[in-house]
């Protein structure tokens, strides 16, 4: 396995589970677009390499649109992580995926607004998102799916919108006419990101509710919200089960891959006039294309 490195990104108790008993070592790292959610843990388990980072920050106190995706993602780059898996939860648009299901969307619908979604301010990159998520490592998860009690879905279509405020019915009912499968808050940019930083991504959804578009009955509102907790745990809990047996299998991914090289033609800036200081500060990015300058 040498030469790969997993990052995993997910909620608090989704790291606090993979970690364990384990022995942790927590990383500050300072990055151009300030610091990530928290502090990002590495350690080794089963002979493969891991970092770890809880989106939301510690206690889950960073909504949605203020994550801080582009250091999240900058910060794991700068730790030589080359696949990640990400979790998060969603709503399903669609009635055969229930929830306690899982999904490994192939497509995302991107409707946010509010966040910075490329770390490249300073010159032009169009990189390629035909398809958002990488192919080999969804393949890695299908594969750790067969034979697993719990039902998952190997495709669908995440619809991320920027929230914090869930759908309404309207825009609920409009999602599921455009063909979205799931609804979210977290898929984008984060998707985007790892792709311009030439990083294998893919996406484990666990769906806890129908959304808006299904009227949720006469039930009191702290039902409710009893029955969303359990079922997200529940939820929770298959998801983690699914990345730890995905984990053994990803040195299985095959060495060429088109996102290890999403950048090559994706830089359309004159390369002869892009600034020395903009070469060092995203060197953990663009040093294979673009090696800062001897002064």
């Amino acid at each position: 396995m040498a030469g790969i490195r997993v990052g995993i990104i997910g909620g608090a108790g989704l790291v606090e589970a993979l970690v364990g008993p384990s022995k942790a070592d927590p990383h500050l790292i300072e990055t151009p677009f300030g610091p990530p959610a928290g502090p990002l843990l590495t350690l080794e388990r089963d002979g493969m390499s891991l970092v770890l980072l809880a989106r939301h920050g510690s206690g889950h106190q960073l909504s949605p649109t203020r994550v801080p995706y582009r250091a999240n993602l900058f910060a794991l780059k700068v730790l030589g992580v080359t696949h990640v898996l990400a979790c998060g939860t969603a709503g399903s648009l669609r009635e055969h995926i229930q929830p306690r299901h899982l999904v490994i969307p192939d497509q995302v619908i991107d409707r946010t607004y509010r966040r910075p979604c490329t770390f490249y301010d300073d010159l032009a990159v169009h990189v390629e998102m035909a398809s958002p998520f990488c192919e080999t490592l969804r393949q890695v998860l299908i594969r750790a799916s067969e034979g697993n009690n719990t039902q998952v879905h190997t495709q669908g279509t995440y619809v991320c919108m920027e929230g914090p405020a869930l759908s309404t019915r309207a825009e609920s009912l409009m999602y599921r006419s455009w063909g979205g499968d799931l609804v979210g808050m977290t898929a984008m940019p984060e998707a985007k990101l790892a792709r311009e930083a030439e990083l294998h991504y893919a996406l484990v959804v666990l769906p806890t509710d129908y959304d808006g578009w299904q009227p949720q009955g006469d039930a009191e509102p702290e039902a409710l919200g009893a029955a969303l907790r359990e079922t997200r745990l529940a939820t929770s809990a298959d998801g983690l089960a699914l990345i730890r047996r995905a984990l053994s299998r990803i040195a299985t991914v095959p060495q060429a891959c088109r996102c290890d090289s999403a950048l090559a033609a994706g830089i359309w800036s004159d390369r002869g006039r892009i600034p020395n200081e903009v070469r060092t500060r995203l060197r953990p990015l663009l040093g294979k294309y673009l090696p800062p300058e001897v002064v």
